[in-house]
């Protein structure tokens, strides 16, 4: 097996936040603020200009504005239903609850007993683990991790004369596929929605219909590309002789994830559950799973713990994007629209530009700045908390809706991380598979175009069927 090529680490998020905010800082003591008439709707017309230079200074008492005090600021902003304070909280108890799981080996023995069950039938076999690893990007915010099985999997590959590429389509494309096009992602949708104001996991129904769409397509293009380019090779069943079987803890604990999801959606589609349900329903997950580990001696109690710990701790730099988000559109003096803020004059700005354009044209806009930006910060969270404050409020004004604008961010984040060279995930996952990324650029570059013809599709459509 190749050696992964050394993937570029980029700067860090939170330092990426930081010159963001010390930039903010600067623009806001050289923009006037504005605000929108109150009793009217959001217009250029209802837009007046404030004092010609905002309050703001390095560090600030009481109920002063400074920049040191940005970070602190976004940390306890909000409510239990809203952000920063309420995501954090579900994001801290979605990520310990996931760690039991994880560390329980249920998802990973899963995996493995599912390749051998394809037998010798390759398209079944690359089927299968596409949709897994879509719903894995989708319900998990699946992607380092799609590494450590792609290894694994390139001997079965190999073995059945599949091509390499096949196997990061299976594993990464897919679940960066789903990651674009979920409907609970929790690094990405779920915390782009709390920034905008909108509740977790709204417009449910069309982004279950979305996701399945381009997970179809995923799977088409990949069984595709892997046929027409196979050579002669083994049965899948003579390659995996001995799959790791699954017992009794095993199948309740998938059984156990499966159930949650499906709760979920029922919760929020029937009997309108927010953030604190939602985070019960996830801790419940958690729960039965470590008790079930326990039962079956795999982990004791204290391990159990432990690693619902580790896994909250692996989201604390999450929990400090949400607050950066929010102490960024404090430095700006708030989200409000009637109260005079730097936000308010930079939403009239680039409403001015775009005045006239319609619905429509704006809502491609807003996807194609999505798409570029991420070339810059391939961070979803990171994108979600520097361009949704301003993209949020911009739809506002140009009748696209905050819906439709999470949905423009979330597509052109997630399906460009298939081609973008800064991606570090991107670069060690075509590494480990002995492929350069012109090579991997060669392979899949028309269907990056099919893709983002297809989230410009579903963005026009969001905007059609006001999707909010």
């Amino acid at each position: 097996m190749n050696a992964p090529t050394a993937a570029p680490q980029g700067v860090n998020t939170l330092l990426l936040l930081f010159l963001v905010a010390a930039g903010f800082s600067l623009l806001s003591l050289l923009v006037p603020t504005g605000r929108f008439a109150e009793g009217q709707p959001l217009s250029l017309a209802s837009f007046e200009l404030g004092p010609t230079a905002h309050s703001l200074s390095l560090f600030a008492a009481g109920e002063g504005r400074g920049f040191l005090n940005f970070l602190f600021e976004g940390l306890v902003s909000g409510s239990r239903n809203g952000a920063a304070v309420g995501v954090i909280a579900l994001v801290f108890i979605i990520g310990g609850s996931f760690g039991v799981v994880q560390a329980s080996g249920a998802v990973d023995r899963g995996l493995l007993r599912l390749i051998a069950l394809t037998g010798g039938r390759g398209w079944l076999l690359l089927s299968a683990l596409f949709i897994a690893f879509s719903l894995g990007g989708a319900v998990f915010g699946m992607g380092e991790e799609t590494i450590a099985f792609l290894a694994l999997l390139l001997p079965l590959t190999d073995r059945l004369g599949l091509p390499r590429a096949s196997a990061v389509m299976c594993t990464y494309m897919a679940s960066q596929i789903g990651f674009a096009s979920s409907w609970m992602n929790p690094f990405s949708v779920v915390v782009a929605q709390g920034i905008a104001g909108l509740e977790p996991l709204s417009g449910l129904q069309f982004r279950l219909f979305m996701w399945s769409a381009f997970t179809l397509v995923g799977l088409g293009f990949t069984l595709r590309y892997a046929f027409a380019h196979r050579q002669p090779g083994q049965k899948a069943a003579e390659v995996l002789q001995s799959p790791p079987p699954l017992d009794w803890a095993d199948r309740l604990i998938l059984l156990s994830v499966l159930a949650t999801v499906v709760w979920i959606v029922w919760g929020v589609s029937t009997r309108g559950y927010y953030l604190p349900e939602i985070a019960g329903q996830f801790f419940t997950l958690g729960l039965v799973v470590g008790v079930i580990c326990w039962l079956d001696r795999r982990m004791g109690a204290n391990k159990v713990a432990e690693v619902f710990t580790d896994g909250v701790r692996a989201l604390v730099p999450v929990a400090l994007v949400i607050a950066a988000a929010k102490g960024l559109l404090w430095l700006l003096g708030g989200s409000d629209p009637h109260q005079a803020s730097v936000l308010n004059t930079l939403l009239f700005s680039m409403a001015w530009v775009l005045d006239g354009a319609p619905p429509l044209l704006a809502a491609q806009g807003m996807l194609a700045a999505q798409s570029v930006f991420n070339f810059f910060v391939t961070s979803g969270s990171a994108q979600a908390a520097i361009t949704m404050p301003l993209m949020a409020g911009l739809g506002d004004l140009v009748g696209v809706s905050r819906q439709v604008s999470v949905l423009a961010f979330q597509l052109g984040d997630g399906l460009t991380n298939l081609v973008v060279p800064t991606s570090a995930v991107l670069i060690g996952a075509i590494g480990v598979a002995g492929l350069s990324w012109s090579q991997w650029l060669q392979i899949v570059w028309r269907f990056e175009l099919l893709l983002l013809a297809l989230a410009a599709c579903f963005v026009a459509a969001g905007v059609l069927m006001g999707l909010s």
